[in-house]
């Protein structure tokens, strides 16, 4: 099998980050797994940078020429998973370098030709499109005259496989290109970043109790609750995108700071929280969860759950939506001229996009997740979100003319909060589970603030899992009830 080539550690952190070249290399003593004779591995601890922290190894064995490297992730497990779909177009040559992070725990998919790279075929590397399907392309050539001699239509039809495999690894096929990591770990680039990519689209999804298991969480047998409410949800339904039918339900936001509380319980009274026992989701040792309900002036009802464990300190904070799915979506936009304007407070659903025309940003639903911050704050994440998910922006391997490019939005983006010229933050949520704070007691007095309730198409709620949802049921059983 051929190996993929690599001189130095040194050199793969150099071609990504050209700063960073005093972190110490740690050398040890490894087996050789094709002659058994002592190599050596060399292992770096680095920063990707805009992306997160890495532990880059590379073996090299001096009796037998065996060579290879391979990705670790040395930060933590992102808080959902992450699913990239990306299309190539036949004759699209140059978009096939696009730099691709695939940790250990991704799976990589290319529906068309009904291939899959599973976990544990390749582990985690960092690499191209192009890279990546060579690189498979050459695995399965490998033991190619083995296979002939003992079954020859087998590699019949793995030799017709690998020139499919090669024609889109050359640009000369149309086909998609699926990134899926539980873990949330792995990266597509955007090569038209910051601005948005019209063949790249990120998921974002809540993990499976299986993947969570796969992950190293503990995971306790399902409640016979869950089977049956799970069973009827997906009796009748398939899924519908990456909010599904329970979107309505879902989390606004999640958060373990004080900010959430402090932005939160300026609406609500302490006396109101009430208690109930609870399984802690980290250590699954018995703790408490405090609730209460709270009616956010000029927006709705909310509930906000806290969480603390004792046992392993493990804190989680959340707020739901209350009430019933609105039969509107609704989109919110603050003209911010002063302090007092970047002081404003902000809730954003999952279910919300972003978009700040005076410098063409636009982010698509689901890209930050929830948050409670205020106005400052969100544009803030924004910048800390880009930078992170955009890596190799400044990397040695990035065209200069990219370069100035990322460089000069990042600057108009900062330069937001220094209210040179007034500006526009738009949420559009077809949820209407967004907000923003008004500046004034009456929000009707508040002349840079709209608010417009529009219907949402037949796509947004096919994405919502809303056109399949049928509550005839329970609406019947609401209606005896009363009757009686």
């Amino acid at each position: 099998m051929e190996a993929t080539p690599i001189l130095d550690v040194r050199s793969v952190v150099e071609s990504i980050d050209g700063n960073n070249n005093s972190s110490p290399v740690y050398q040890v003593e490894s087996l050789c797994m094709r002659c058994y004779e002592n190599g050596t591995t060399r292992f770096l601890l680095t920063l990707i940078p805009h992306f997160r922290k890495i532990l880059l190894s590379a073996f090299e064995c001096p009796h037998c020429g065996e060579r290879n490297n391979e990705v670790q992730f040395a930060g933590e497990i992102q808080p959902r998973g992450s699913r990239y779909h990306v299309e190539f177009s036949s004759g699209d040559q140059k978009m096939l370098n696009r730099q691709v992070v695939k940790s250990e725990t991704a799976t990589i998919k290319i529906p068309q030709l009904e291939f899959e790279i599973p976990p544990e075929a390749q582990r985690g590397s960092l690499s191209t499109v192009e890279g990546i399907l060579l690189r498979a392309s050459n695995e399965l050539q490998a033991l190619q005259e083995e296979r002939k001699k003992v079954d020859p239509q087998t590699a019949e039809a793995i030799d017709q496989f690998i020139l499919k495999l090669k024609e889109c690894a050359a640009g000369n096929s149309s086909f998609t290109f699926i990134l899926d990591d539980p873990a949330g770990n792995s990266f597509v680039e955007n090569p038209f970043a910051p601005s948005q990519d019209p063949a790249l689209s990120i998921e974002f999804y809540e993990r499976t109790r299986e993947q969570q298991a796969l992950l190293g969480y503990l995971v306790g047998p399902p409640q016979a609750s869950e089977v049956s409410t799970g069973a009827a949800l997906n009796s009748n339904a398939g899924p519908h995108g990456s909010v599904g039918a329970v979107a309505g339900r879902r989390a606004i936001a999640q958060s373990n700071s004080a900010e959430f509380a402090e932005a939160i319980c300026r609406y609500t009274a302490p006396e109101e929280v009430m208690t109930f026992p609870s399984t802690c989701g980290a250590c699954a040792v018995s703790c408490e969860t405090r609730m209460f309900v709270t009616n956010i002036p000029y927006f709705q009802e909310v509930i906000i759950m806290a969480s603390t464990c004792d046992a392993c300190g493990y804190r989680n904070s959340e707020l739901k939506a209350g009430g019933a799915i609105p039969t509107k979506g609704k989109k919110v936009s603050v003209i911010v001229k002063d302090i007092r304007d970047l002081g404003r407070d902000v809730i954003k659903s999952d279910t919300a996009s972003v978009i700040i025309p005076e410098i063409d940003l636009e982010l698509e639903s689901g890209t930050l997740g929830g948050a409670v911050t205020t106005v400052e704050g969100l544009v803030t994440k924004i910048s800390e979100a880009l930078e992170r998910v955009h890596g190799f922006t400044f990397g040695d391997s990035l065209e200069e003319g990219e370069k100035e490019k990322w460089q000069d939005f990042r600057a108009r983006l900062v330069k937001l909060l220094s209210l040179e010229e007034p500006w526009t933050l738009i949420m559009d949520d077809a949820l209407a589970n967004s907000f923003i704070a008004p500046a004034c007691d009456d929000i009707k007095d508040d002349q840079q603030l709209t608010i417009e309730e529009y219907e949402r198409s037949w796509e947004q709620n096919e994405e919502l899992g809303l056109n399949d949802m049928d509550t005839s049921s329970a609406d019947a059983t609401y209606n005896s009830i009363n009757s009686s």
